[in-house]
Order: C-alpha cells, then structure tokens, then sequence
C-alpha cells in the first residue's frame, strides 16, 4: 500500500507512521501480507504505524518497506462500503465456482470501497493500465495495481528479465480506463514484439460481463 507519514531506518529495518493517500507523489510504500490485510482491514485514509525491513533485492521488489509487523491502526476514517463476494454467473468447465463481485453496484470511478479478498483479483484477471492513470485518476481505486512481471526472455537458458508494469482489474465499462502504448517484449533474437491487449483477453477470460 502506497502511504504518506514517517519513516526512520536504522540499518535494514525502519519504524514508520503513515496515514493514507492519494495523488501522484507518495512517501513511501509498505508492503503488508494477505492475511494482515484481512485482520486489519486497511483503507484510503486509515491511520496505523508498525515496523518494517528495507528490501533485499530492489530490483524485484516494489515496496520501500517489507516484513511489516506490530501493524496498528490508529485512526479510522468512518464507515466503508465492501463488496459482497458470490459465485453467481458461469462456473469453470469442471464447475468449480468462481468468486464474483459487482463493483458496478458502488460508487466509481474510482471505486474507493474496501479491498475485497485477493483470489476475487486472481479469478478477475487484469488488463494493461496506462503508467497516468495509475498515478492520476485511478490511484484511489481498488482495482488499480503496480506488479512486478517476470518475461521469459531466453527460454533456452530459462534467462527471465522483470520489470515493474501497471495493470487494472476493474469492470471494462469504466470511464476513466487507458491502456496506453502498447508495451514491448523483449525476447532472445526476436525484435518488435509488443503486446497489444491480446493477452489482457486471456487474462479476463473468465469475467462473466462488461459491468462486473
């Protein structure tokens, strides 16, 4: 999560305090797990403070901060909406069920709702988000994300290259969506490829429509 607050390093470790925030400039970033997320309930404009460890391989790593612990919230900002998780709509092939929301059904964009569970965002699948939007009108929105994509670049040597790239898990209808330029990949020997969208529709194959 992206935070605005204090942050004191001392050798590979740092305490900080932060409240939440939008925009394009951020303090720093602190990572936290799935299952404090849960238990914490973290959202845009929440106060906590805990303790955390600089990264080990920046390269790879997004967050200024990870291994958050002694996380607290402080300061809540009122009542936020969440988005009740079902598995109406078509299931996979062999039936198992797929967990649904309809984010639609709130307020956005951007949808500033609470962060539902983290397979609704594996079961969605995300498309390419253009870098300002990311950083402008979609920061404050659940399903906006910052990820670190791993290419194969020389499968011969299994040689992988990263590198960090915006994505959005939001419903297809949204106003405020851009993909952006087409983003290149680089392969062993092959020049000029680029990815124009059509592994989004791989990735969003299961939606069950424009509006969810």
């Amino acid at each position: 999560m992206f935070v605005r607050g204090e942050a004191h390093v001392s050798g590979t470790s740092a305490a900080f305090k932060f409240s939440g925030r939008g925009g394009e400039a951020y303090d720093f970033c602190v990572a936290v797990s799935e299952k404090q997320q849960e238990k914490l309930r973290f959202r845009i404009g929440d106060k906590a403070s805990g303790t955390a460890w600089t990264p080990l391989y920046p390269k790879c790593e997004f967050a200024d901060l990870y291994r958050a612990g002694a996380l607290k919230a402080i300061e809540r900002i009122g009542d936020v909406p969440e988005m009740p998780v079902s598995t109406d709509g078509d299931p996979l092939y062999d039936g198992t069920p797929i967990p649904r929301v309809r984010s639609c059904d709130y307020p956005g964009p951007p949808w500033a709702v609470a962060t539902p569970p983290l397979e609704v965002y594996s079961w969605r699948g995300a498309r390419m988000l253009a870098k300002p939007c990311w950083k402008g009108k979609c920061f404050r929105c659940v399903w906006a994300a910052m990820a670190n994509v791993t290419i194969q670049y020389d499968f011969d040597r299994n040689v992988e290259r990263k590198r960090f790239e915006s994505f959005c898990y939001g419903p297809l209808s949204c106003k405020n969506y851009k993909m952006g330029p087409a983003r290149s990949v680089p392969y062993k020997g092959v020049s000029g490829v680029k990815d124009e969208g059509w592994l989004d529709e791989i990735c969003m194959q299961w939606r069950s429509g424009s509006d969810e």
